[in-house]
Formats: structure tokens, sequence, C-alpha cells
């Protein structure tokens, strides 16, 4: 299974994030690429500890949903609902200039990778992770946003 702690999968993912534009269309749900960007971005910084959050996942969320996203090749169901937190209508961060946004997201990524899963924040619903699903989680999530613009 990939994970974002691989050099080559990491820099496939930057390269399909370098091709996004602001402009670029979804193929589902409701977020633009600016308002992808900064979710991701949000998610990044909470995991890093830049931010604070709360936890909000259940038993479910910390046993069967997290090992399923995780641990099997399934794709992450589309539109599924976010946390307010990392939600860029409610209290996410709300985009500003996507070239200055792009560069802080591969910014956020270097530091991620560099960290190699040791002391991150637990996950806002899966709890605290191992290394390996900390790596598997980074490049899940950043290949479901993508996918969903078609990169």
């Amino acid at each position: 299974m990939k994970t974002i702690y691989d050099p080559a999968s990491c820099s496939a993912l930057i390269e399909r994030l370098e091709r996004l534009g602001h402009d670029t269309e979804g193929l589902w749900g409701r977020m633009t690429a600016p308002r992808a960007v900064c979710h991701l971005s949000d998610t990044f910084r909470a995991s890093l500890g830049d931010t604070h959050h709360a936890q909000v996942g259940t038993v479910l969320h910390r046993t069967v949903i997290r090992f399923v996203a995780l641990s099997t090749p399934m794709e992450w169901p589309r539109g599924a609902k976010t946390l307010p937190a990392f939600d860029q209508e409610q209290g996410g961060t709300p985009p500003a200039d996507f070239d200055a946004d792009v560069d802080g997201l591969k910014a956020l990524v270097g530091r991620f990778t560099k960290s190699e899963g040791a002391d991150l924040s637990p996950h806002a619903a899966f709890g605290a992770l191992t290394a390996g699903e900390w790596g598997r989680w980074g490049y899940r999530h950043m290949d479901h946003h993508l996918r969903q613009f078609g990169k």
C-alpha cells in the first residue's frame, strides 16, 4: 500500500498537485480546487500540531472505519462529510491566493514527511495512529482529493 513517506509516491502526489488549477472542475462533491488545497493544508496542520481540534471519532471510527480507510485498497467514499474544522465552508481556512496556498501545502507535506510519523497529534476521527498509518493516511487523503479533480 502506498505511503506518503515513500519519496517516489510523495513526488507523484506533488506532481499531481502541481497540475491542479484554481479553476479545475470537480468530478464529485462540493469542494472547489482552492478549497481542497486549503482542506488538505488544514488536516496536515492539525496532524503536525500547528492547530488544535476536538477528538470527535467514535469507537467505530477508531476501529472499523480506521482499518478500512488505512489498511484496505478500497477507494474512500465520494461525498463523505468532513469535520467542520476542516470544511472551508464552515471553520476551515478560506482560500486566498491559489499559488501561495499550493506552495503552503507543499511545505506542509515536506514537514509531514520529515516527521515520519513521530510526534504527530492524534487524528480527529481515528485517534492516535502508528507511523505506518500516518503514512498511508497522508497518501490516501491527498490521493482522494486529487482524484476528485481528475488529477
